[in-house]
């Protein structure tokens, strides 16, 4: 079965060896505070930094799920007030989940085939006059990256020109992209994802990357009181420990699957290229359309196709006879989409056979 579900999704052959090489090595039975593990997550943060390019000032950090990093954003980084702009349906629940800790927080909706800075500054002078000063309010901005329920994204460009904007920690859900596209990661504060997605590894861990000026804030916060503020996280960090008994398979794993990648810039390519062809092929090629219609907001990780949901159901049908997953439409676009995962574990030959699937 071929899987091309937005998460948790295809894992890398080499997994199946990596997971024998763990228990081998000794590894599952070691203390987490014992030099073997530190040694293993500090080559982990090494390569991380390495391959995907992540400036030396920024720190990185392992938690559960990105979940979590929500928690932690609110909690650590937050004093009164944060900020969601959002189209689609995660970046909808963290900002509802915000809400519990901080009740403050706003959200503001979006048009999915809207640009960010198109829906706040091009929409009449006195809108852009007042999102303009909205912005130099904020105290946490916090965004979605890549949309997984509408295969929706935010440009690096459009990232630059709202971190011109405003003094805001920016605090970016980059669930679904991490990994599979190049960031700068300049342009935000807080960068978060899990594994199970363009890293090609299970379910069962996230990733966390901050900037100089959100442990800076963090200090100025001086949330102690939780097993996972970012303090307490950092504290451990610098010393190659985690907060809590971590998930050791999910790091020796990632690790092991950092040490085999490429570096991002000929992963960006490579995804930014399939997803090019990819929408052509939809629109062209098949009667299926995209449900993003505007090429500066569509995701290079997820695509989200339209259709009638009784094609739509009959479709996913004969997909399983053929051997292929497909992913389910999700919150508002539940029935009358279907979605495609362009992570990197998935290779060009199984995209070949979706297009061949899709042409019939």
């Amino acid at each position: 079965m071929i899987t091309f579900y937005p998460g948790p999704s295809k894992i890398y052959p080499q997994v199946e060896q990596y997971l024998q090489d763990a228990y081998r090595s000794g590894i599952l039975s070691m203390n987490h505070r014992s030099q073997g593990f530190m040694d293993v997550l500090k080559e982990t943060m090494r390569l991380m930094r390495e391959k995907l390019a992540i400036p030396a000032d920024y720190s990185i950090y392992l938690v559960s799920s990105a979940t979590e990093a929500w928690e932690i954003v609110a909690q650590s980084l937050t004093q009164q007030h944060s900020a969601h702009h959002y189209n689609g349906a995660f970046g909808k629940k963290w900002f509802s989940y915000a809400t519990h800790i901080v009740p403050q927080t706003s959200g503001s909706l979006f048009p999915i085939n809207q640009t960010l800075p198109y829906h706040l500054f091009q929409e009449g002078e006195e809108r852009a006059a007042f999102n303009r000063q909205r912005l130099s309010d904020y105290e946490v901005l916090c965004l979605t990256h890549s949309e997984t329920s509408n295969g929706t994204q935010i440009r690096m460009q459009e990232l630059a020109e709202i971190r011109s904007l405003t003094p805001a920690l920016i605090a970016i859900d980059a669930t679904s992209s991490m990994g599979g596209v190049a960031f700068d990661w300049t342009l935000g504060d807080v960068w978060f994802a899990s594994v199970q997605k363009c890293f090609g590894l299970p379910a069962g861990m996230g990733i966390m990357v901050c900037s100089p000026n959100a442990l800076e804030k963090a200090r100025q916060v001086n949330d102690i009181l939780r097993y996972n503020s970012l303090l307490f996280v950092h504290e451990n960090f610098e010393k190659y420990q985690t907060h809590y008994t971590p998930n050791t398979l999910g790091v020796y794993l990632l690790m092991r699957v950092m040490e085999q990648l490429e570096p991002i810039a000929a992963i960006d390519q490579r995804t930014v290229e399939r997803a090019a062809h990819f929408y052509q092929f939809l629109e062209n090629e098949t009667s299926w359309e995209p449900l993003v219609t505007n090429n500066a907001t569509r995701s290079d990780t997820v695509i989200a196709v339209k259709g009638e949901p009784q094609a739509i159901a009959a479709l996913k049908k004969e997909a399983t006879l053929a051997g292929i997953t497909l992913g389910n439409g999700y919150g508002e676009w539940k029935n009358n989409t279907f979605r495609i995962a362009n992570f990197p574990a998935i290779e060009d030959e199984e995209i070949e056979q979706l297009r061949s699937f899709l042409r019939k």
